[in-house]
């Protein structure tokens, strides 16, 4: 199993949702989105992370006619 860097994935994480227990977890983060149907939060542009919407459709919307 591959080693989990903590430290170092806080400080890349650019989830603004503060009472996250996952915060720096990147395997329980994305497996907690997934059963939601959704995406993690550094997926998405800044002002769009921070409406906290994790569904696919804001993840499109946000991405649209960014090619």
């Amino acid at each position: 199993m591959a080693e989990c860097h903590l430290e170092q994935n806080k400080k890349n994480c650019t989830c603004t949702y503060e009472p996250c227990s996952r915060k720096g977890r990147c395997c329980e983060c994305i497996a907690f989105h997934r059963q939601y149907d959704e995406l993690p939060g550094c997926l998405f542009p800044q002002e769009a992370e921070r409406t906290y919407d994790r569904s696919i459709a804001a993840f499109i919307r946000a991405h649209a006619g960014r090619a």
